[in-house]
């Protein structure tokens, strides 16, 4: 618990050592949280922006508490991506591939790093931006679903169910990003993971002068 506190510690007084450094305060700064900071809400109703987040772990409020602080320092906007991920971020493709036990009915959010960047560029560019932003895609599911998804698309059966499969997560509404940015470039799982299964398999697949593809 004491390590815990010290790395709240650091977190915090980084930002405040930030804003002592600077001549000023910038026009815009983007902070950077997660989702993680509702952790202790769940249930199946889709969160917004006007939710209170509701941190239970050390790492979640100090998540939280970073927001208010860079919020009073800054004047931040403040951008909670879920689960992120991409080429180089497939922790799910590893554990399907792996056969590691996942909770079935673990309620989850996500956003493909395409989607993230393209959404903290516009946060620092947007002539009036929210203040408050989910970076979460069109399509919250239930884990199992998308790890059957994957397992399908790299034709291998599904990992198995951790014991007991208890329902957790929370599911956050896209509705503000989607408003902002019009479009996303893989705004569903199936979209995300079927790109990158595919890059992965013209990648694997021999050249037609015979040559292996890259590794």
């Amino acid at each position: 618990m004491q390590e815990a506190s010290n790395r709240s510690d650091s977190y915090l007084a980084s930002l405040r050592n930030l804003a002592a450094a600077l001549p000023g305060t910038p026009r815009r700064v983007v902070f950077v949280s997660s989702t993680r900071v509702f952790e202790g809400r769940t249930g199946r109703r889709a969160l917004t922006e006007v939710d209170t987040p509701a941190p239970v772990t050390p790492r979640g409020r100090t998540l939280r508490d970073g927001e208010l602080l860079a919020s009073e320092l800054f004047d931040a906007h403040i951008v909670r991506p879920a689960g992120i991920y991409g080429p180089g971020r497939e922790m799910l493709l590893r554990k399907v591939i792996e056969g590691t036990p996942v909770q079935y009915a673990k309620r989850t959010n996500r956003i493909h790093e395409a989607d993230l960047v393209r959404t903290l560029q516009t946060l620092l560019l947007a002539e009036d931006p929210p203040r408050i932003l989910h970076a979460v895609d069109q399509a919250p599911a239930a884990l199992g679903e998308v790890v059957t998804y994957i397992a399908h698309q790299l034709g291998l059966s599904p990992p198995p169910k951790t014991q007991p499969d208890v329902a957790s997560g929370t599911v956050l509404s896209g509705a503000l990003l989607l408003t902002l940015l019009g479009t996303l470039q893989y705004p569903t799982f199936e979209a995300g993971y079927g790109h990158i299964i595919a890059t992965r398999n013209e990648q694997a697949s021999p050249r037609p002068d015979g040559a292996p593809g890259n590794s």
